[in-house]
């Protein structure tokens, strides 16, 4: 099946979850996915963050794998915490959100029925089997 990749920053990122996400709409049979990461360099492409650096190939690679072993689409929403400086701040929207609560970057969350279902911190989003017990975790 498919994946469906979408970026979003802390401006435009409920727009993007509430199409993606609502709740009540899984019945489409999707497998979603919010990670959240830190910006990119746009000289490197790189982040400034290295455990987003280290981890992004490996929850790419898990996700691709689900997506052609399963018979559903998987719809990953890619949310960009900001630079260093405003992911720091300890009011920032996502650490104060109590649908996500972040305290690392990068964390990976399954979503279903309205709520997180699975999540991987930042200490083990590097580690395949623990990408794939996220991804692969069933409703």
């Amino acid at each position: 099946m498919t994946v469906e990749k979408v970026d979003a920053t802390v401006a435009d990122f409920d727009a993007h979850f509430d199409k993606l996400f609502a709740a009540g709409d899984d019945a489409e049979g999707k497998v979603k996915l919010l990670l959240f990461l830190a910006d990119r360099d746009a000289s490197s492409n790189q982040t400034w963050c290295p455990d987003c650096n280290v981890a992004e190939p490996v929850i790419y690679d898990r996700v691709e794998a689900a997506a052609k072993g399963k018979e559903k689409d998987v719809v990953l929403l890619r949310a960009y915490v900001g630079d260093k400086p405003t992911w720091r701040d300890p009011a920032h929207p996502w650490r104060a959100d109590p649908r996500f609560r972040l305290t690392g970057v990068p964390t990976l969350i399954r979503w279903e029925n309205g709520a997180g279902a699975a999540r991987l911190g930042d200490d083990e989003a590097h580690l395949a089997d623990k990408v794939d017990a996220v991804v692969n975790a069933s409703n």
